[in-house]
């Protein structure tokens, strides 16, 4: 019977046909078939599962103590105990797999061979020499090193071989020879794994059940010291935990008392057991809080006297007066020993001391402890909490501290104690209070001290006891002092289930009241015993001793408090129970009081007795617990009064007496810690009635204190099994394996009650359901990152099985027995099975499934007998699950009793009923394989039915809540994987063809569904991902079935061969890369995995998150190959490789999706080196440019770019490429390339190109960065933990997560891919968390994976050019060929893949050096700067490769091309752009390279009679002078002017060479871009672009093409150089010369658009449009319309900016600079205006130069002068640098003359094109530079530049310098026209700022300070000059004043308009002081000189000094 799907119509166009899930192969079938024929070697191995795959083994527990804890001998234990003790002893029943997580552990075992990796040698990481040192050789020397001798130098090892070869095919032939060896086999290996979150396919091992234990701290305790020592002193210690009000842990018991004082009470020690020595104890802390106190109490033996009268000796008798008091001493001890002999066992309390346990371990840890904090509580709980110890969970300690150095902690508060206060509440009011106050309190101190040692629990202690005394592993040979762990009283629920049998009971009296009684009673002890029955000799030794005694007492006795008839106690008495309780055992108290001091006549016993109680154990057969408040009866006790409880005493003759008429006068609390009391009412039914049912119970029943009999106990029991949901969390969870178990037995087996079969299965089934659903839904509990609950997982795996149900029929009642068997062939039991047998047998031939089978306990029996017993049990636990989950059929089962609600929890939690299904089938399957069945008759097809159903339904559910409730999505995910395990787990179990048909229902199932596509996608990953990752996937696969390769090819060279053999042969090749029907079927999970892929690539997706999954899917998967043992051999590989070839068609056709952002290649010639990948996830940018920007070399990236990987991902999916390329058969992989059209095979190239560019070496600082995501994970994990050690919120939820522990037992293999910080790639963001050994070895990884990597993309391009010949599209292949392997060079690579390059580069050039030189010209230029960039490297094996390839590359274009000279014209510029453009080229090594090359030359004896040598010679001499200026260059790389300085004279110096000129303007271009000079370098490049344009004009005449470099001058007249280049200099068509790719029109467009762009960067906007004047015309007449719009809008943004931001722009400041003295060199003397950015001021740049060159020279010979004044050379000090700066007012300004101004009206007018510049020098005849104002002069110096500014650099020479002066009232009348400008411009703005104006007018008009315009004229003005050459003067400063006094007047008014209501006396103020200046100048202003008004005769042109200087000068600058 089949569920057979059907299909709707409707939803099935929205996927393609290839879509669908096709029919599998029926692999066991297969599987026989291959066996017959073919393979069977490889088939054994890998084709079938081995026989031992499946183990069902019984793993014994490991057990802490040496012996397991068991109850004691001999008693016979009620089923319940039994059952308990069983199930602690029991092995573990573990179902496991023997190779399953094969491919995951390997993770591990790689880092062992990681580590042998060898370090690649990379240049990044080889240091260069520092710029300090190339300053000392500035120092030393004078450059004069461009006539280096090259021959002087020693030439490096030259390559061998380099040109003897016999044949290109013996070259190809050694070179991989080469490239395989010393490869690193597993590629994964190198790799990081991928994130965690998208491990889904691995179930972690559940942790082994193990005992609770918190944070472990260990306290030994090394002194109790007081000033004198008189007598013994007992202490106890425990832990209080004052937040929660709490004791959390039990007693610790411990003294250090001397021998000498031991023997004061040898009459009351029989004997001491070691065990009773301990001084330490370790406590277990689960819920750590700063609010947890360790509590000392000690004791001393009572003697009479209240505590205080008894202490006083201790405070007042010093240890320094010992001398003094001995006599007092010694009575004080001979008192106390005889208190010793007489009271020996009676204590009284006497002190107690306290410590705030984190401050203990805090200052422990900070190892230094301020003393009184620690006692005062008040140390602070800090970050660093609690070290843990136990497992692995915090290492915190263990890395920081060694154990041994921890500090004694000394407490010096020792308190009395007082006898009111002696109860725990009076504790924690005590605690309370030293918490809030540090201060002193109301106790009294006693001098002394206790010294604890308190720190982290160390692996192992050995010597070590358990709570129960049971030594601990490992046992201590020699220590005789133990160390005892203390039991914890958690403050809070522990959801841990119990594992070890533990039954204890604590008493503790709590107080006594006889204040009512006139008795004599005052010192009062209560003895306490345990009884087996009344008579005296019953008492048991179960009550554990304190300490230096017996381990056991029968009796023990309570503290006195002297005369108090009302004492507290404190005290806890310890008990072990006996595991079988009976009506008899109690507790016995006999109250006495205890008579201190011996009476002269008396001699008798010390106690006299005041009453007894007792308490009976056991209370309606349930433990007595919690508190108890009992009478005390006189006399003696009546007889069997243990049966009742004291209250409830019946009446007794003669009648009893009771204290205070039977009213409760003595309080205690009892507490069990025990793991077989239920201590649960719910719990306590429940297993009394389950054992009922199984043992030899009479009717009717005790439960509680109800009687249930026999006919209401079905009732009864199904009424308990309902309400075990209603038993509290806590209980539930401390029982919950023996609460299951229960369960199952119930679900499993048919019960007969009173002779009815009672079928409780169903209801039992609901119950497992409700319980598993609490667990799930409790917040307190863990989940594991599947949501499985870690309790449920681990109780499946190590605790479940399936109960035995051979059982004896005892018709009594109908009860059975519980065997003890295991595993055995299991026998008759009655004969009475026949009629069963035909009923049996009826069933299985019925045609009618839904009849269920009747399960009476016979078919049980019937079923047994066929040896099927547990194919019947699982049928059970199937039918179950279907009637649960409400199948179609099962009609009869009165489904309504399953209510939705179960129904919805056995979805929601299906994988608990999975798993629980598996281990009962891999049980049966265990038992059957020992028969040897064959794996198909395994399971009853009616079983496989109903699995199929199961599995349908399920599916049908997953459907449903993705097409209805969309929020449930977390929800579907979760039962899709567990529905995906379960398949997983079939794989082993079952007929695989079966299941695989189950996998194909499921995928068409799904794909039926009309759900949204991603989804659907990703919901059929999870499920594969699982399946996949089965460890016979490779198996299931049918592997070894794929061709491994080439098939038989018709061999190449018999022509005779048909063509149509061949091309069907091709066909076939090309198939295998083709996820074709067949290849689905075949291999059937790879082909669903694929389909997936595929169809995921394809489609659009938001945010990439399918496509991501689908590739971490394959890429986990091939990494699991790749790393597994069974797959290491190279032919098993091979065969892999082939099952996977159709996912390199995937891949290939997914290039366009591939992340890829460009960056600068490494020396390219401007042009970027195609696709590069940043870990830094900058958004990738459009294909299509990255492509017009890189020049994309294979114009592959048509078709859409939306749904982009992201990098990750794309390195994911190319490691997938590259593992197959790497394993595939090589003959396979070139015959396929061979036949591959070329757009294909452009791709693929493509696709290599990508590939060097995502995994090149990132250099030792940056190994891989990680996604902020890890940072963030590691961030909260990190939150987690300190808030887990604060005890805060977290601190619960924290320890349910440790409910396991993360230690595994059993040697479980460790899934790894959970566990990364094992591994070797814990990759995090916090780079200092990393120590430099593991950044070391991350380096060390990712330089072998690039290198690696590389390699393989190595091989792949050789095999591509080794098929060459054999197709036509040669030219194309080898130029697409070298494309890839230039770009590999730009990369960052190592010497190991370099010297491999190379030769593949000179294997090339042999083969096809004639072709490669005539066609592709460009590329061979790129070929030249990379290899001549490794001519510089510093590591030599990459050098003397790069010379042998250079040497090459000349040798065979002198031969077989002919065109030296253009390989000539390329070197050298290569040589200029690369040492134009790295500031890190090594000349010493391109010297050392141009030796070796000279060396090649003069040894290559075939080239001796040719040109070649010398020309060769003459190249390089050529190189050599122009690498000497570029040495120059680099000892200035730290002066940019002087640096640029040197490049422009370089540049000026190819002033005949175009091609080099433009380079070098390049050059300067990029390094004024990379200084922000953003003008500067825009001029660099009109001025390339004018030379370009003159080369233009002469090769062609073009209207629309500018007319040479004067076309430029409007953008600056300083182009007009470029003109130089004239016809007689240069014939451009010379062979070689202006062959660049900028000699063209869209060379030149290029340099001016890129020019245009730099001009608006730096705020040039109008320089903006003069460029595209020169541009718009070219492109007009290219009709590029397309560029125009751009053109314009970008114009249209110039034009904006300038309307927006006119004013606002800031251009250069410009300072004037001179240098004097001989260390300057060719700077001596020199004057330069130096250009600086916007807002520099003066000391800025004084600074910068100043620092620069003190570094050059040294301090002490630098001078700096900061002012103007002139410099006098004859003054300085010869040997001392001087610098000046000569500014007077900080900088020179731009000068204009008055014509001049016309013409500049704008900003940008007065910025642009300057070459005149002024600086004003105030003075005064005496020498001053200032003075009065009738004695200030002013001079003023005018400098003229050598070109106008901006220019191609930014400091430009000093060519001419004019100085004038100024007298006195000329400075002034500059002064008064200065503020009336200022005053108009204030006035007249159009938007008018008040507060500006404000500032100006109070400058103006309330100026009262000195030289105000009142002084001014008051100084000037006030009388008429005496001589007749200042009159004009005079009068023009009249006129100004005039001026400025009607300005002022308008800025007046003009503020009265602008103030607010506020400022009105403000501007009252101003208008009075402008009325007042009026009226001040008046006189003087009206005041005219009579002579200047006179008629004008003759001008006195003579007299007129300043104008004729002006005008004179105005004539010169003309002429000039």
């Amino acid at each position: 019977f089949r569920v057979d799907l059907i299909f709707y119509d409707r939803f099935w166009p929205l996927f393609p046909q290839a879509y669908e899930a096709v029919e599998p192969v029926d692999l066991d079938e297969f599987l026989m078939s291959q066996l017959r024929s073919g393979d069977a070697e490889l088939m054994q191995e890998l084709g079938e599962f081995p026989d031992d795959d499946l183990g069902v083994e019984l793993v014994e527990r490991e057990c802490r103590t040496l012996r397991p804890s068991v109850p004691e001998e001999g008693v016979e234990l009620d089923p319940h105990v039994r059952d308990c003790v069983q199930s602690y002893t029991q092995p573990w029943l573990v179902v496991s797999r023997r190779t399953q997580g094969y491919g995951w552990i390997a993770y591990s075992e790689r880092t062992e061979a990681i580590r042998l990796l060898q370090r690649q040698t990379f240049e990044s990481d080889e240091k260069s020499p520092s710029l300090a040192e190339l300053c000392d050789d500035t120092a030393r020397t004078t450059l004069t090193s461009s006539d280096f001798n090259l021959r002087a130098l020693q030439p490096d090892r030259r390559v061998e071989n380099l040109l003897r070869f016999s044949s290109p095919e013996e070259l190809d032939r050694f070179n991989l020879e080469a490239r395989s060896s010393n490869r690193y086999g597993e590629l994964f290996g190198l790799y990081p794994p991928t994130d965690e979150e998208d491990a889904v396919a691995i179930r972690p091992i559940p942790d082994c059940p193990k005992e609770h234990f918190g944070q472990r701290i260990l306290v030994r305790c090394q002194a109790i010291k007081f000033d004198i020592e008189i007598e013994p002193l007992f202490a106890t210690m425990a832990l209080y935990d004052l937040k929660e009000k709490k004791k959390i842990s039990e007693n610790f018991h411990f003294d250090i008392n001397t021998d000498q004082m031991k023997g004061f009470l040898r009459a009351h020690t029989p004997h001491t057991d070691a065990s009773t020595l301990a001084r330490s104890a370790i406590f277990s802390i689960s819920y750590p809080s700063p609010d947890i106190y360790l509590v000392i109490k000690i004791e001393k033996v009572l003697q009479q006297g209240e505590i205080g009268d008894c202490a006083e000796p201790y405070m007042v008798l010093k240890e320094s007066d010992a001398a003094k008091n001995r006599e007092k001493l010694e009575k004080l001890k001979n008192q106390a020993e005889g208190f010793c002999q007489r009271l020996g066992r009676y204590r009284m309390p006497f002190a107690f001391a306290t410590v705030n346990i984190m401050s203990a371990i805090n200052s422990t840890l900070e190892r230094d402890t301020s003393d009184t904090d620690s006692i005062n509580g008040k140390g602070t709980m800090e970050k660093k909490g609690l070290p843990r110890r136990n497992s692995d969970r915090f290492s915190m300690m263990e890395d920081n501290y060694i154990l041994s150095g921890f500090k004694p902690l000394t407490v010096y508060c020792v308190c009395r104690q007082e006898g009111e206060r002696l109860s725990d509440e009076d504790l924690f009011k005590f605690l309370a209070d030293i918490k809030r106050s540090s201060g002193q309190r109301r106790v009294k101190i006693i001098p002394g001290y206790l010294k604890l040692e308190v720190s982290p629990v160390p692996e192992t202690v050995p010597g070590c006891l358990s709570p129960e005394l049971i030594p601990v592993k490992p046992v201590s040979e020699k220590n005789p002092r133990p160390v005892k762990e203390v039991l914890e009283f958690p403050s809070s629920e522990v959801y841990v289930p119990h594992n070890i049998y533990r039954n204890l009971l604590y008493v503790y009296p709590l107080r006594l009241n006889l204040t009512n009684r006139l008795t004599s009673a005052r010192n009062i002890t209560v003895k306490i015993q345990f009884m087996s029955g009344e008579d005296p000799s019953c008492a048991m030794p179960v009550i554990f001793g304190k300490s230096s005694g017996p381990e056991f007492l029968r009796e023990v006795y309570t503290p006195v408090t002297y005369h108090n008839r009302s004492p507290d106690f404190y005290d806890e008495i310890k008990i072990r129970l006996p595991a079988r309780l009976t009506e008899k055992h109690h507790l016995l108290l006999t109250f006495y009081h205890i008579s201190c001091q011996q009476k002269q006549n008396q001699t008798g016993s010390v106690e006299s007795l005041i009453g007894y109680s007792w308490l009976p154990m056991l209370n309606n057969d349930r433990l007595q617990t919690g508190q108890q408040c009992l009478p005390i009866i006189l006399d003696k006790l009546p007889v069997n009064y243990s049966l009742h409880s004291p209250e409830k005493l019946p009446a007794q003759v003669p009648p009893a007496k009771w204290m205070e008429n039977h009213k409760g006068l003595f309080n205690l609390e009892l507490q069990a810690v025990s793991s077989v009391q239920t201590q649960d009412s719910h719990l306590e039914r429940f297993f009394t009635l389950c054992h009922a049912l199984e043992g030899k119970t009479m009717f009717p029943i005790r439960v509680g204190d109800e009687k249930i009999s026999e006919n209401m106990f079905e009732h009864e029991l199904k009424l308990s099994i309902i309400s075990l949901s209603s038993s509290g969390l806590e209980p539930l969870v401390l029982f919950l394996h023996q609460v299951l178990d229960k369960l199952f037995r119930l679900i499993m087996q048919p019960m007969v009650i009173a002779g009815q079969t009672a079928n409780l299965a169903q209801i039992a089934f609901e119950s497992v359901v409700s319980v598993v659903n609490s667990l799930h839904n409790s917040q307190e509990l863990a989940k594991d990152h599947q949501g499985r609950n870690c309790l449920l997982a681990t109780y499946l795996y190590f605790v479940f099985r399936l109960p035995d149900t051979q059982h004896e029929m005892h018709t009594t009642g109908g009860l059975m027995a519980h065997p003890e068997s295991r595993y055995s062939t299991l026998t008759r039991a009655t004969a009475t099975t026949v009629g069963f047998m035909l009923l049996q047998s009826r069933i299985r031939s019925s045609s009618n499934p839904d009849i269920p089978a009747p399960q009476s306990p016979d078919d049980t029996e019937v079923t047994n007998i066929l040896g099927k017993v547990h194919t019947h049990k699982c049928n059970v636990i199937l039918r179950m699950h279907e009637i649960a989950l409400d199948l179609p059929f099962n009609k009869q089962i009165h489904l309504s009793l399953y209510t939705g609600v179960c129904r919805e929890y056995v979805y929601k939690y299906a994988w608990f009923f999975f798993e629980l299904l598996v281990k009962s089938m891999s049980q049966h399957v265990s038992q059957l394989d020992k028969k040897a069945v064959p794996r198909r008759n395994r399971f009853s097809d009616r079983f496989k039915d109903d699995i199929t159903t199961i599995v349908n339904v399920v599916t049908a559910e997953i459907g449903n809540i993705l097409v209805k409730q969309q929020k449930e999505l977390e929800q579907a995910e979760k039962v899709n994987i567990s529905l995906a395990f379960f398949l997983y787990d079939l794989m082993s179990l079952m007929d695989r063809g079966f299941v695989f048909q189950l996998v194909k229902n499921y995928c068409n199932q799904m794909a039926a569904k009309s759900v949204n596509i991603s989804t659907l996608i990703s919901m059929r990953l999870e499920f594969l991902r699982v399946l996949c990752s089965h460890e016979h996937y490779l198996n299931l696969s049918l592997f070894f079935s794929s061709p491994a390769s080439a098939p038989a090819s018709p061999s190449l060279s018999t022509s005779s061969q048909n063509s149509s053999s061949c091309s069907f042969q091709d066909n076939k090749i090309a198939a295998m890369f083709d996820l074709s029907q067949d290849f689905k079927q075949r291999h059937y999970l790879t082909g669903l995995l694929l389909t997936e892929l595929s169809t995921a690539l394809d489609m659009e997706s938001e945010g990439g998150r399918v496509q991501q999954k689908a590739i971490s899917a394959t890429y986990s998967l091939l990494c699991a190959h790749d790393l597994d043992q069974r797959c290491s051999r190279p032919e098993v590989k091979a065969k892999i490789a082939a099952l996977y070839l159709p996912l390199v068609g995937i891949i290939i056709d997914s290039i366009n999706y591939l992340d890829f952002t460009v960056s600068d290649s490494r020396g390219s010639k401007g042009k970027s080196g195609g696709p590069e990948e940043d870990p830094d996830s900058i958004t990738p940018i459009n294909q299509s440019v990255a492509m017009a920007i890189a020049g994309n070399p294979f114009n592959t990236l048509a078709g859409k770019t939306t749904n982009m990987l992201t990098a990750e991902t794309s390195r994911n999916l190319l490691m997938c490429f590259l593992w197959i390329i790497k394993n595939a058969d090589q003959n396979l992989v070139q015959r396929w390339t061979v036949d591959m059209p070329s757009s294909q095979l452009n791709r693929l190239l493509e696709l290599l190109t990508i590939c060097i560019s995502c995994f090149e070496y990132r250099g030792k600082q940056s190994s891989d960065k990680v996604s902020t995501q890890a940072l963030q994970k590691s961030q909260q994990a990190k939150a987690r933990l300190e808030e887990a050690l604060l005890g805060g919120i977290g601190a619960r939820g924290q320890m349910m997560k440790r409910v396991g522990g993360n230690d595994r037992t059993l040697g479980q293999r460790e899934n790894l891919r959970w566990r990364k910080d094992l591994t070797q790639w814990r990759q995090t963001n916090d780079r200092q968390d990393k120590s430099k050994a593991e950044l070391d070895q991350e380096a060390i990884i990712s330089g072998n994976l690039a290198t690696e990597t590389n390699l393989i993309v190595l091989d792949l391009l050789e095999m591509i050019v080794q098929a060459v010949p054999l197709a036509d599209c040669k030219d194309n292949v080898v130029g697409g060929v070298l494309r890839v392997l230039l770009h590999s060079l730009t990369c960052n690579q190592s010497s190991t893949f370099l010297s491999h390059c190379f030769s593949t580069l000179r294997a090339l050039i042999v083969k096809f050096g004639e072709l490669l030189f005539e066609e592709e010209a460009e590329q061979c230029a790129d070929l030249c700067q990379k290899v001549l960039h490794y001519c510089s490297s510093c590591v030599d094996g990459n050098r003397s490769q790069a010379c042998a390839t250079l040497y090459l590359i000349m040798r065979y274009s002198y031969s077989s091309a002919s065109n030296f000279s253009r390989v000539k014209m390329q070197v050298t510029m290569s040589l200029a752009s690369l040492v134009g453009k790295s500031s890190d080229i090594h000349e010493e090594h391109l010297r050392r390279s141009f030796r070796t090359i000279l060396a090649y030359a003069e040894e290559d004896t075939e080239m001796q009679s040719t040109q070649l040598p010398s020309q060769v010679d003459e190249l390089l001499r050529n190189l050599n002078s122009i690498l000497s200026d570029t040495v120059k260059m680099k000892e200035f790389q730290k002066d940019p002017e002087m640096l640029m300085d040197l490049m422009y004279r370089i540049a000026k110096g190819y002033q005949t060479s175009p091609d080099l000129r433009l380079t070098w303007l390049q050059n300067m271009a990029e390094k004024h871009s990379s200084r922000k000079c953003f003008t500067e370098s825009a001029m660099c490049l009109v001025h390339a672009a004018a030379l370009v344009a003159e080369y233009l004009s002469m090769l062609e005449d073009h209207k629309y093409l500018p007319v040479g470099s004067v076309t430029f001058q409007n953008i600056s007249p300083n182009v007009l150089e470029e003109s130089a280049v004239s016809d007689d200099i240069l014939s451009p068509d010379e062979d070689g010369v202006c062959s660049g790719r900028y000699f063209t029109e869209n060379g030149l467009v290029g340099l001016l658009e890129q020019a245009a762009e730099l001009f608006s960067n730096g705020g040039l906007y109008e320089a903006v449009n003069e460029v595209y004047k020169v541009i718009v015309p070219i492109l007009e007449a290219h009709r590029d319309f397309r560029k125009l719009t751009s053109t314009h809008d970008k114009l249209q943004r110039a034009f904006e900016n300038i309307i927006q931001k006119g004013h606002k722009r800031m251009f250069g400041t410009y300072f004037r600079v001179g240098f004097y003295g001989s260390k300057f060199g060719d700077l001596d003397e020199q004057e330069f205006i130096y250009k600086e950015p916007g807002i520099t001021h003066l000391p800025e740049i004084s600074h910068r130069l100043e620092n620069f060159y003190s570094q050059c020279f040294g301090d002490e010979v630098l001078e700096m002068i900061k002012d103007s004044t002139p410099v006098d050379r004859k003054k300085l000090n010869p040997n001392k640098v001087l610098l000046i700066n000569m500014t007077c007012i900080t900088f020179v300004e731009p000068f204009f003359d008055d014509y001049e101004m016309k013409d500049r009206l704008t900003n940008f007018e007065k910025n642009f094109n300057l070459r005149r510049f002024m600086y004003t020098t105030p003075f005064t005849k005496s020498g001053r530079p200032r003075g009065e104002l009738n004695e200030q002069y002013k001079r003023k110096t005018i400098l003229t530049t050598m070109h106008a500014f901006p220019y191609i650099k930014t400091r430009i020479n000093v060519i001419q310098k004019e100085e004038f002066d100024l007298t006195p009232i000329e400075v002034a009348i500059e002064d008064m026209q200065k503020k009336t400008r200022e005053l108009a411009e204030a006035t007249h703005r159009e938007k008018p700022d008040a507060v500006m104006l404000q500032m100006v007018l109070q400058g103006s008009v309330t100026a009262t300070v000195n030289q105000g315009p009142l002084e001014v004229a008051q100084v000037f003005l006030n009388e008429i000059p005496a001589d007749p050459k200042l009159f004009r003067h005079h009068n023009k400063l009249r006129l100004c004043f005039k001026e400025f006094i009607l300005r002022c007047g308008e800025a007046v008014e003009k503020n009265k308009q602008l103030i607010t209501p506020d400022q009105k006396e403000y501007q009252q103020e101003m208008k009075k002081n402008y009325n007042k200046l009026r009226e001040n100048l008046r006189p003087m202003l009206e005041r005219k000189i009579p002579e200047l008004y006179k008629p004008i005769i003759k001008p006195r042109i003579e007299n007129r000094d300043s104008f004729k200087r002006h005008s004179l000068r105005r004539t010169q600058d003309e002429n000039s």
